[in-house]
């Protein structure tokens, strides 16, 4: 059994003495990965919650319950963020990517402690891979947020479809996961692949000096 709140406060504290002696221009990014490790940790202690209230197996917790509850804990700091400081879009995304990092370090390192760390080959791609799921699923809500937000007429209908597209990704993932041998392996690769076309497909839309 391991104690996640004292994991927490170990990763947190020399990132809050680093935030503190950064300059203000750099402190938004210490914050939003804090809180993306602050919403893994909520979403730990609602998903046990919830299992237990519903008697829910492995399978259950893992493929009905955790990807709604995670998926809506990282949307809410960034609907607060966007409502509150209505920041420009570069602002926003980097916000939107720290805050997914953070919690997919945080889902990491929980996970690392609990089955320890003799599987080498298997932590590495689960690390990887778990990151690239977190952020393709915050990219999908933060990016698409962006676009909905300028258009009030869509904000409650496009929030509640990319929230459920985001959990659709997620359970897609568990579900392989939880499955084992080659689908396992599918399951992990699905992510980096989402995240690697991302990139280099914006990548050449910016080399075309187009703006995103």
């Amino acid at each position: 059994m391991i104690y996640i709140e004292n994991v927490f406060i170990c990763i947190a504290a020399p990132l809050l003495i680093a935030m503190l002696c950064a300059d203000k221009r750099s402190r938004p990014v210490f914050i939003f990965f804090i809180a993306g490790m602050g919403m893994c940790l909520l979403s730990a202690y609602i998903n046990t919650f919830f299992a237990s209230y519903y008697d829910a197996d492995l399978i259950q917790a893992t493929v009905e319950l955790a990807p709604t509850i995670e998926e809506t804990m990282k949307l809410l700091p960034i609907l607060f963020f966007l409502l509150v400081y209505e920041p420009n879009q570069k602002d926003a995304r980097s916000a939107i990517l720290f805050m997914a990092a953070g919690f997919a370090t945080f889902e990491n390192t929980c996970y690392l402690l609990e089955n320890g760390s003799s599987q080498l080959l298997f932590l590495l791609m689960r690390g990887f891979c778990t990151g690239a799921m977190h952020i393709a699923c915050g990219t999908i809500v933060g990016y698409g947020l962006l676009y909905v937000w300028k258009r009030p007429w869509l904000k409650v209908a496009g929030v509640f479809g990319l929230l459920c597209i985001a959990i659709t990704f997620h359970v897609i993932y568990n579900l392989l996961l939880s499955a084992g041998g080659a689908v396992q392996t599918i399951g992990l690769l699905i992510p980096v692949i989402t995240a690697l076309s991302y990139a280099v497909v914006t990548g050449l839309i910016r080399s075309k000096g187009i703006k995103i």
